[in-house]
């Protein structure tokens, strides 16, 4: 009697991205599958980012390069689990050939989730990318944070004449949580000298301050802004960014120490380039259940998605809730379609958000109650340090 043919090993889910999503997708499929899934999680990174605490420029900059509480190391995360981490630039995506090629290697899969979030859409403003900073990284956090070190010390030589300027482009979360926390910063201390707090200016754009946000919390993030010192300029669009300036569609101009660019996001080319379709940004519309239309096995998964809501018709925000909800039910739908069961739609349910406003305030909503000043930061310190314990430890998915 011959031997049995020898089984061929199952191709594994290929995890694009280690962020909010990615993470929790791994965690996910390896924990609902017991480990029966071979996960290869691939980042150019050996850590995942704790992305939306990088507002925190003060903090960062002060840490002087041990930027440990904003990373959590991936080899700690995964020890012991069916997750192989693969450190390395996605550089394209072969979904007839169902191969990703990462630095000239190529990777099978059996099945994808793409989760390599977003970067910064500069919308083919002249000088933008050029002159301007943001913290969609940790590395352009850190850098932020030491170059407005550097403006502080230097005011000291300005006897005087004008305070630094910080211009905040972009009226979003990012943006009004980012020109809060430069507001507030104790610049004094990080220097070891009695300098001059910045002028912070909040371009808003076109889009509306907070564009999306419950009224109430526009309201109290408006007047705490107010409060501590931000200038908020609505409804004038960034049309060129120098070194030192930038323009606005109005022909003024308005001088610049620092420029940072929060305007917006986009998909990673890598995304924009696949023959799927799109929406927004060149974010990935998917189906129902998260897949990639017309790629069953392929899911799309937070920032790369745009996902409209089968109840409510509406496009689930680009929060890193959405996304952690978002990637439950994918790695559900992942086990699901490895072991031939039917797949589940996704369905988006608002738990509340906060918005920071500088050291010590905030605004946000929880249900139908509206929270500001310390105890709404207090809360949203809370939570932000609940999901770094609970990624240190894989617990994620179990997170809300």
């Amino acid at each position: 009697m011959s031997a049995a043919p020898a089984t061929s090993p199952r191709p594994p889910l290929v995890i694009l991205g280690a962020g909010y999503a990615g993470l929790t997708v791994a965690e996910e499929v390896h924990r609902r599958s017991k480990g029966s899934i071979p996960i290869v999680l691939v980042d150019r990174h050996p850590i995942h980012v704790l992305r939306t605490e990088l507002y925190e420029v003060g903090e960062i900059a002060a840490a002087r390069g041990d930027a440990a509480r904003w990373m959590v190391p991936l080899g700690r995360v995964f020890d012991r689990t069916s997750v192989t981490v693969h450190q390395g630039t996605v550089e394209s995506i072969d979904l007839a050939r169902s191969v990703v090629r990462v630095e000239g290697a190529e990777l099978p899969y059996g099945s994808l989730a793409v989760c390599l979030g977003n970067v910064a859409a500069y919308y083919g403003v002249p000088g933008a990318s050029e002159h301007t900073h943001n913290v969609y990284r940790l590395s352009g956090a850190q850098r932020l944070g030491r170059e407005l070190i550097d403006i502080e010390r230097a005011s000291t030589d300005l006897k005087g004449e004008r305070r630094p300027r910080v211009v905040v482009v972009g009226g979003g979360s990012t943006g009004t949580e980012l020109a809060a926390e430069v507001a507030t910063t104790a610049w004094g201390k990080l220097t070891g000298s009695a300098v001059r707090p910045p002028d912070v200016y909040l371009l808003s754009g076109s889009l509306p301050f907070l564009a999306g946000f419950p009224p109430r919390l526009i309201e109290h993030a408006r007047r705490i802004l107010h409060e501590i010192g931000v200038t908020i300029i609505h409804g004038l669009n960034v049309v060129n960014v120098e070194a030192n300036r930038v323009h606005l569609e109005d022909g003024s101009i308005l001088a610049s120490d620092a420029t940072v660019w929060c305007a917006g996001v986009e998909a990673p080319a890598v995304v924009r380039t696949l023959p799927v379709p799109h929406g927004k940004g060149g974010r990935i519309a998917t189906e129902p259940t998260l897949e990639v239309p017309g790629h069953p096995g392929v899911f799309a998964v937070g920032d790369v998605a745009e996902f409209r809501d089968p109840t409510t018709g509406m496009l689930v925000p680009g929060t890193a809730q959405a996304a952690l909800a978002e990637a439950r039910v994918a790695a559900r739908n992942i086990v699901a379609r490895a072991n031939g069961a039917e797949p589940e739609v996704f369905r988006y349910r608002e738990r509340g958000v906060i918005v920071a406003l500088g050291v010590g305030r905030g605004a946000g909503t929880l249900g139908r109650v509206t929270i500001w000043g310390s105890p709404a930061r207090l809360l949203k310190h809370v939570v932000e340090r609940g999901y770094s314990r609970a990624a240190e430890h894989g617990e994620t998915s179990q997170l809300l």
